[in-house]
Order: C-alpha cells, then sequence, then structure tokens
C-alpha cells in the first residue's frame, strides 16, 4: 500500500510543486484584489486546497492522455503510466477521486462559484489532448489556469466584474508565455513525435514573440492594478517582476533546454513578486 500511495504521489507531481505554485499565484493575486486585502479565510482556504487538488488531478489526467508519448520522450518516460507502474486505469480513477474532491470543496462556496467549476473541470480534463488538434495548447493552458480568477472574484464577492476578466487575461498571456518555455525544453522529442505546441509553431521567432506575449502581460496587469486603484508598491512589485521576464530572455538566449527550463522554473518569482507588490498595498492603506 506504501508503495502504491507513493506512485500515486509520483503520479500528481508532488515531489515537483513549481506548477501548484504557478496555479496559485494569480488565484492569489485575485483573491487579494477582491477582498481589498481582506480575503475571507474559509473562501482563501478552499482555494488554496482546491488549486493543489486540481494541480495533481490535471497531472494525473495528462500522464493517462500521454501515456503512448511519454516513454518516447527523455524527460517524461520514467513517470508512473509511462513505466507501467500505475496503470491507465488508476490514473483516471485517480482523477475522479480527486476532481470530485475538489467539487465537494467548491459546494462549501456560492452557486455562481460551483457553476463556474463546473468549466474549470472542463478544461481540466481536456487540455492534455490539445497538443493532438492545435498548436496553442498553451493558450489551453492558460485559460485552464486563469478559470481560477474569475472563480475567485465570484466566491469573494458574489460576482465577476470586469477586472477579473482583465486578470483572467493577464493570467493567460502569462501562462502562454512561460509554457512556451516549456515547450522549448521537449521541442526536438515532439516534433519527432508529431505533437504540436507553440514552441514548435513560433519556430525561431519562439524568443521574440515570448518577449512580445510578455509585453502583452505587463501591460494587462498595468491596466489591472489602475482598475484596482493599486499603489506604489504594486508597480514595484510589477517592475521586480519586469526583470525577471528580462532575465528568462536572456536565460533562452541560445535555446539550451536546460536554460528554457530554468527560465521556466523562474516564474515562480515573477508571480511572487505581483502577489507581495498587491499585499502591501493593502497592508500600507
Amino acid at each position: 500500500m506504501k508503495e502504491r500511495l507513493a506512485q500515486y504521489a509520483l503520479l500528481m507531481r508532488l515531489h515537483r510543486p513549481i506548477g501548484i505554485y504557478l496555479l496559485l499565484w494569480p488565484t492569489l493575486w485575485a483573491l487579494w484584489i477582491a477582498g481589498e486585502g481582506s480575503p475571507d479565510l474559509l473562501v482563501l482556504l478552499v482555494f488554496v486546497a482546491g488549486v493543489t487538488l486540481m494541480r495533481s488531478a490535471g497531472c494525473v489526467i495528462n500522464d493517462y492522455a500521454d501515456r503512448d508519448v511519454d516513454p518516447q520522450v527523455k524527460r517524461t518516460r520514467d513517470r508512473p503510466v509511462a513505466t507501467g507502474r500505475v496503470k491507465p486505469r488508476e490514473a483516471l480513477f485517480l482523477f475522479v477521486i480527486l476532481s470530485l474532491t475538489a467539487f465537494g470543496l467548491v459546494l462549501l462556496m456560492n452557486r455562481l462559484t460551483v457553476y463556474l467549476s463546473l468549466v474549470g473541470v472542463v478544461l481540466a480534463a481536456t487540455y492534455p489532448f490539445m497538443k493532438r488538434y492545435t498548436h496553442f495548447p498553451q493558450v489551453y493552458l492558460g485559460a485552464a489556469f486563469g478559470w481560477a480568477v474569475p472563480m475567485a472574484f465570484a466566491a469573494q464577492t458574489g460576482g465577476v466584474p470586469k477586472i477579473a476578466w482583465l486578470l483572467f487575461v493577464a493570467t493567460v498571456l502569462w501562462v502562454t508565455a512561460y509554457d512556451t518555455l516549456y515547450g522549448m525544453v521537449d521541442r526536438e522529442d515532439d516534433l519527432k513525435i508529431g505533437v504540436k505546441s507553440t514552441a514548435i509553431l513560433f519556430g525561431d521567432a519562439d524568443r521574440a514573440i515570448v518577449a512580445m506575449i510578455q509585453v502583452l502581460l505587463i501591460g494587462a496587469l498595468l491596466l489591472t492594478g489602475q482598475t484596482a486603484g493599486l499603489g506604489g508598491y504594486y508597480y514595484f512589485g510589477l517592475l521586480l517582476g519586469s526583470g525577471s521576464l528580462l532575465y528568462q530572455q536572456y536565460l533562452i538566449r541560445d535555446r539550451d533546454p536546460r536554460q528554457c527550463f530554468q527560465a521556466f522554473l523562474n516564474n515562480n518569482w515573477f508571480g511572487a513578486a505581483v502577489f507581495i507588490g498587491i499585499v502591501l498595498h493593502y497592508l500600507a492603506g
């Protein structure tokens, strides 16, 4: 039993929490802005737990969808489903359990949040299959990750105002940029296998296009700050975050897969910088 649980933990990538952090940051941005610096404690706890559960569920369904692809990719060939240590039907069962648990938590929220969560589950369940049909799975992942933003506003305020959708767009842009960096790590293997990504679509223009997306991201967050009436602390946090994005461009200058992966990981600092700026604004106010 202990060994089975260990394999399930590996399948959920609990040993690599970067995905939890990257999903959590925009959720926290939204909760703090929606709650004007004091989000409801129950809402906060539900969303932190929900982020952990749904990121884990996303990893599980991703490995189920890629069970025939992962063995052909160096970085993923040792994953539990790819090696047969976890059966595909076990992965599906685990995905259902995690999703139902997350849904059970959402039932503690208001009706609008519950309705929005159904869209979130569909996005999470279908994302892993997108790379077979479109070159924009990164954008789809952005929508899946970003959907926590309108949900957070709905849970905190009972509605989804314009600023929620502005922050949703910013999150989609951010995820598209950093997941393209992630796609650059596997580009050679993905080309051989025949799956699609923005990293493949952008080709030699990848660095320039990622930079343009990052500029749009900063623009969307500037508009968010303006709309929410955020002050100097927020913009200083955004300035620090912009420095992080510049550093990512430096890391990917030679398109070395290891450096591209480091650039992807660096996005954790971007999310943290923006969040700290939001928190300090409300503390200072």
